[in-house]
């Protein structure tokens, strides 16, 4: 069995080998860990291999290894964000994957106002329309980071989706390319700077692509990528953290 080490060498290859096949630089990438489920000795293994950006779904979890990890880990948080939750991370994480509607929007921004800081987040898209999945229409996307751009104290750096599970990664590859193009359509709308906030740096992020189809994410223009079983393997939910 390969150790969390290998595992994490083995993603950044073939991170590295689907930006030299889409002419990107390797820079542009940022690999997050998830590691939903898994003890805090294993996230370290994972931290003593390099790793700093890790990816939480919950909030609890979040809080419960936050002061177990080296202060320099980076806690992004990609899973459901409830409103009655936003107050316990909001100091916590460098950026909220997951937001999909107006009032969680405002309730991070009311938030992040209360302790004068200014939370970078993203727009979580729902490109398949799964209805078992979160994340605003394509349709609404553009009115949604519009609105959502207009509230004080945050900042929306790009978009994120979760795909459809599939066995054939380049199944999605039509899933990453199309919010893609809604980012490239979005930032080339706003650019008269209109909308204060809006996708504001050089490089919108994209967050998209997992254990399953992250490569194909790469060539498509991830900016990040969540890989959880990749690098750590199987959940098993009966560990404690």
């Amino acid at each position: 069995m390969s150790t969390i080490k290998e595992n994490i060498e083995n993603v950044k290859a073939n991170i590295k080998a689907a930006c030299e096949r889409s002419g990107r630089n390797i820079d542009e990438v940022t690999l997050i860990a998830v590691s939903k489920t898994k003890p805090v000795p294993m996230l370290m293994e994972a931290y003593d291999a390099g790793m700093r950006d890790f990816g939480e779904n919950k909030v609890q979890e979040i809080l419960d290894k936050y002061d177990k990890m080296p202060s320099d880990v980076r806690w992004h948080m990609i899973g459901h964000l409830q409103t009655n939750k936003v107050k316990y991370i909001i100091d916590k994480v460098c950026l909220i994957h997951s937001v999909d509607s107006l009032h969680l929007a405002q309730e991070i921004s009311k938030q992040a106002a209360k302790r004068d800081i200014t939370m970078d987040i993203l727009v979580e898209v729902n490109v398949a329309g799964e209805e078992s999945k979160f994340g605003t229409s394509l349709s609404d996307l553009k009115e949604l980071v519009k609105s959502i751009a207009a509230l004080p104290n945050l900042r929306v750096r790009g978009l994120m989706t979760v795909a459809p599970y599939v066995v054939d990664e380049e199944e999605n590859r039509s899933i990453f390319a199309n919010l893609y193009q809604n980012c490239v359509d979005i930032t080339s709308d706003l650019s008269d700077n209109s909308t204060r906030g809006c996708f504001d740096s050089d490089r919108p992020l994209l967050s998209m692509g997992m254990t399953g189809d992250y490569r194909v994410a790469v060539e498509e223009g991830a900016t990040f990528v969540r890989v959880g079983t990749g690098i750590f393997g199987e959940r098993d939910y009966s560990i404690s953290i």
